[in-house]
């Protein structure tokens, strides 16, 4: 094989605060038991429930037509076992501070 049999990967995808919600969604249900009965992602209705917000309001705030701000997020990070900033703030890079 050679370098021309890949496909080069898009480097620094932009991920607004919705997808990244969405993404530790997913990554919240990968850490548990593989034996859950959940099926492959944590369902938006658990996280509502964990987070005390309706269902609607975690679609809504993942497909972005409702902003997270910082109430929300720090509820939903509370839920999914994050730092509330990894919800806010998924582009922040340590090395942009440096």
């Amino acid at each position: 094989m050679s370098q021309k049999d890949f496909v080069r990967a898009k480097i620094n995808k932009k991920l607004t605060p919705g997808q990244m919600l969405k993404t530790l969604r997913g990554l919240q249900e990968l850490s548990q038991a593989v034996s859950s009965q959940r099926g492959p992602v944590l369902p938006r209705s658990e996280l509502a429930e964990l987070a005390g917000m309706s269902q609607s309001n975690i679609s809504a705030l993942e497909s972005g037509v409702r902003q997270i701000g910082r109430e929300r997020a720090l509820a939903l990070a509370i839920a999914l076992k994050v730092h509330p900033a990894v919800i806010l703030f998924p582009d922040f890079d340590l090395k942009d501070v440096a």
